[in-house]
């Protein structure tokens, strides 16, 4: 997920001593883009609403690469409320903390060669829904160590210790041990699991909140990507390293992509979304993302100065300038952010209103507005109910 030298020099050395990949490229990610601003881009844009649908409370992930379990639960919310139900706070690291352990059996599967870390894919929040039900955020929170919010790095690094002395097999054979000492390491961090709990004076199993309170259902829920290295409208195992789990998305074509979100937003559905937010051109601060007509390189020091005071034209995104940056690592997975509505700026572009977890710090309090443009360009997949998508690209996708 680094884009220069000097970044993947401070990574080199944040992992010989032992910290967690992921949640350093968050707080950095975060403080990078901090830098990414204009004092005056909340005034010199305006935007309408086009379609706003109701969602949960913004969250903070806090130092942790929790993004995907973050978004993923925020979108299974707003779902709850789509289908009717009153909604609640599903707990995030709940969910993390079940996909951490089944990361670690598959690192230790593979002998080391999976990724570590705090990141993940929504898919492993669907997976560990149904493998292990659901919680409220207040039956568990994972603070079990006196912060006040999510602090990952010392617990990555001791997940990595433990993982990697398994697999360097000092007893020539691995003992049915290994995986009672990860998971407690794990438990010790942010807790142990409820076997059993009470919420609103009714007792549960997270199997059964998951069944009679979220009340989704895990297999409805599907992938979708855009890469030209693979058939169209068929399965593909998305190359990207927090895929641990090696799942499988769905193929369409770049305008497709936007097609589906339109389809969805329109019919009261949300989308979960991963992708790139890395560039000069995407800022935190100011809430807004674009593509400027010119690379950042390209531009002058007033122009680069100028980009988020109010709106910019934007290149035509094709396939080709999608695929070329994935394959070349300036589209990488930085992050997982949820898509809850359509919003028109004052010269009549379109955006999607994005709901992230890094606070309330920015012009929109928690909020942004992500170009179609961009959304074409940086998308890695994104995750929707199958109801939400055309009829016509469904029955391509055999769904």
């Amino acid at each position: 997920m680094y884009k220069n030298q000097f970044k993947a020099w401070v990574l080199a050395l944040m992992l010989s001593a032992g910290y967690s990949a992921t949640s350093f490229a968050q707080d950095n990610l975060v403080n990078s883009l901090k830098l990414n601003a204009s004092a005056k881009s909340k005034e010199l844009y305006k935007f309408t609403d086009v379609i706003n649908i109701e969602n949960t409370s913004i969250k903070n992930q806090g130092s942790s690469g929790t993004c995907w379990s973050y978004s993923a639960n925020s979108f299974i919310e707003s779902e709850m409320m789509r289908m009717g139900k009153r909604p609640v706070e599903i707990s995030q690291i709940y969910s993390a903390r079940n996909a951490y352990v089944e990361k670690g059996k598959m690192y230790v599967k593979m002998h080391g060669a999976v990724t570590l870390g705090d990141g993940g894919a929504f898919h492993d929040v669907m997976n560990m829904y149904k493998k292990y039900g659901a919680v409220p955020q207040s039956v568990y929170s994972g603070l079990n160590y006196g912060t006040a919010a999510n602090k990952f790095a010392e617990m990555a690094a001791v997940q990595e210790g433990i993982l990697k002395a398994v697999v360097s097999n000092p007893n020539k054979k691995l003992t049915p041990n290994w995986e009672k000492a990860y998971t407690a390491a794990i438990d010790a961090y942010l807790g142990e699991v409820p076997k059993e709990f009470t919420w609103e004076g009714k007792t549960y199993t997270p199997e059964t909140f998951a069944k009679e309170v979220v009340g989704i259902n895990a297999n409805d829920y599907v992938e979708i990507g855009s890469d030209m290295n693979y058939p169209l409208y068929e399965k593909f195992i998305l190359l990207v390293p927090d895929n641990w789990g090696f799942d499988q998305v769905y193929n369409v074509q770049i305008n497709e992509l936007t097609d589906i979100i339109d389809h969805a937003v329109k019919k009261g559905f949300t989308v979960a979304w991963a992708g790139d937010v890395s560039e000069k051109y995407f800022s935190w601060k100011n809430g807004v993302a674009f593509v400027p007509e010119k690379e950042w390189d390209d531009m002058t020091t007033a122009e680069k100065d100028d980009m988020f005071n109010g709106p910019k034209p934007e290149r035509k995104v094709t396939a080709e300038m999608r695929q070329e940056a994935f394959d070349n690592y300036t589209t990488t997975d930085d992050h997982g952010m949820h898509i809850v509505g359509i919003s028109k700026d004052q010269k009549g572009r379109e955006y999607y209103i994005i709901k992230n977890s890094w606070g309330t710090t920015n012009d929109y309090k928690g909020y942004m507005y992500m170009s179609k443009e961009f959304v074409k360009y940086k998308t890695t997949d994104i995750m929707i109910h199958k109801d939400g998508i055309p009829k016509d690209i469904a029955k391509k996708l055999s769904l």
